[in-house]
């Protein structure tokens, strides 16, 4: 019973990651400033603690860097740009 349960959670941690990355794709595939990021903010911490329960790092890990995605692709905009010379 426990090993099913735990393959449910990280089943359920991995489903966050791909929603976590999926709603970042119109962003930059189509270029345009949709809000479904904003997802990520509810979506991945759920990920986090069902990776948890199921007791996998490494989905704990995807989940904490889709989490925080926003601000990590924030950052990597702003350094390429500084680095071409532009301004933001």
């Amino acid at each position: 019973m426990k090993i099913k349960s735990s393959k449910r959670w990280k089943a359920l941690s991995a489903i966050c990651v791909l929603i976590g990355i999926s709603v970042w794709v119109p962003n930059i595939v189509f270029e345009y400033g949709y809000g479904y990021w904003l997802l990520t903010f509810i979506i991945n911490p759920l990920g986090i603690l069902s990776g948890y329960f199921g007791r996998s790092r490494l989905l704990i890990i995807f989940n904490m860097i889709m989490t925080f995605s926003f601000f990590i692709f924030m950052f990597v905009g702003y350094l390429i740009n500084a680095m071409i010379g532009g301004h933001p």
